[in-house]
């Protein structure tokens, strides 16, 4: 073992013996410190890392027991040896029960002292390393348990929860991003949502740049002053689907000795493990929206809508957020299927889908329902919004010639009705159904738009 690795405090009111244990130890290699009083002896351990204190039984003020009992109550408690020349068994066994690693007995044979203080730091390294050891095959566990994770709703709140234990802190957001634009908070610990937002926001170019984890740069600092965060208290994690920004974890209140800690590479390997695990589930989503989607028109299906409305309705309720179901159905469409036939009746439909796109956030979903009706999921959206929305979707549509590149420009309209989570309604089946009752309550006059407050009363 290195011996000059160690630390050592020697604790004797008696001249002679302090003398004589400096000297001895300082010939074995190891640093030593000197105290003639169990007073400054518990001050110089708060204030250094001590690897063992070699410490008098009886002493004038704080005696050997009580610096013993002081170097166990350390977060990370030095090995005590127990000296005296007044001996006892029932002072020994008080010594050893209160957590000293030896007891040595005035006078003692010099090569005896260091051999127990050899052994001991002995013991204490191989401790050390096998406590290591045994996070690293923690961290091997949990890594290896996140990369299998193909579900992103289970695998980003995880690794934010993960990463949180892991760095000792306690505040943080995770976010993902639909095309690479605007961020949607996918986890969140002791943030208020419109904070995380703006935090993440700030850092995104950064993250954009960045491969792994990583601290904010100084290009970003004052943006951090002024949402009152330290940059070198912040850790953040990009996560990617190949070089595509999709994501990130951000950590707020990590303690600033991180980026020289000797567990910053065993960080490192567990958010190697999560990236993989995003990695995986982009392409088990990927392959999960194959299914999902309408071969038409390119948006998604009526069954991804259900699984889009309940992930949305969890999110809602996580982060305290409303959104709105918005249901479109295009007036008299059969007339354009009735005069040109069911191939340009398709090409009309696909360029709504493309309209559809052009009017909506990429953070909305939008659904073609079947036939000639089309639905959106509108993320933090509230019924004022969503209202806005229909009227930009419902003006376009009518102002649209479709099928003006096939020689024959056709003109339809759209009705739309809507309904806003929890505003209108708390549980998935009854958002749709007073969506699906705006929509039809449009239909007796059509091109019209309607909410919930525009549903007749029976």
């Amino acid at each position: 073992m290195i011996s000059v690795q160690s630390n050592i405090l020697i604790v004797d009111d008696e001249l002679f013996f302090r003398k004589l244990y400096r000297d001895l130890l300082l010939e074995e290699g190891y640093r030593v410190d000197v105290c003639d009083n169990g007073e400054d002896a518990i001050a110089l351990m708060l204030q250094r890392e001590i690897d063992l204190v070699l410490t008098d039984m009886v002493m004038p003020g704080r005696n050997g027991l009580e610096v013993l009992r002081a170097a166990k109550a350390l977060p990370n408690p030095p090995d005590v040896i127990l000296v005296t020349g007044h001996a006892s068994l029932e002072s020994a066994i008080d010594a050893l029960k209160n957590g000293a690693r030896d007891y040595l007995i005035k006078p003692f044979n010099p090569e005896e002292l260091k051999h127990l203080v050899r052994n001991c730091l002995d013991q204490r390294k191989l401790l050390t390393e096998n406590d290591h050891l045994k996070r690293q095959i923690h961290l091997f566990q949990t890594g290896q348990s996140l990369s299998s994770l193909i579900d992103l709703e289970r695998l980003i709140p995880q690794s934010l929860d993960i990463l949180l234990r892991e760095m000792a802190a306690s505040i943080g957001c995770a976010f993902t991003l639909k095309n690479g634009a605007t961020p949607s908070l996918a986890g969140l610990i002791d943030l208020p949502a419109e904070f995380a937002e703006q935090l993440i926001n700030a850092l995104l170019p950064q993250l954009d740049e960045s491969m792994g984890l990583c601290q904010p740069g100084d290009a970003v600092a004052v943006k951090l002053v002024k949402l009152q965060q330290r940059r070198e208290q912040i850790w953040m994690l990009p996560l990617r689907d190949g070089d595509v920004l999709k994501g990130g974890i951000i950590v707020c209140d990590v303690a600033e000795n991180l980026a020289v800690s000797s567990s910053l590479a065993d960080l490192r390997y567990l958010c190697d493990q999560i990236s993989l695990g995003f990695t995986n589930a982009c392409r088990y989503q990927d392959a999960q929206e194959l299914m999902h989607t309408d071969d038409l028109t390119g948006l998604y299906n009526h069954r991804f809508m259900q699984v889009s409305l309940s992930r949305e309705i969890r999110r809602s309720h996580r982060y305290g957020l409303k959104f709105s179901l918005l249901f479109l159905d295009l007036d008299r469409f059969k007339e354009i299927n009735d005069s040109y036939g069911h191939l340009a009746g398709s090409a009309a439909l696909q360029e709504v889908g493309l309209l559809l796109v052009d009017c909506v956030r990429d953070v909305d979903t939008l659904f073609r329902f079947g036939g000639d009706e089309f639905a959106a999921i509108l993320v933090e959206t509230d019924d004022r919004t969503a209202r806005i929305v229909a009227e930009r979707i419902r003006k376009l549509i009518e102002e649209h010639a479709f099928l003006n590149e096939q020689g024959t420009p056709s003109y339809v309209t759209v009705t739309a009705g809507f309904s806003t989570f929890p505003t209108d309604a708390t549980e998935k089946l009854q958002l749709l159904d007073l969506a699906d009752r705006a929509m039809y309550a449009g239909k007796t006059t059509r091109n019209v738009i309607c909410g919930v407050v525009d549903i007749p009363k029976d």
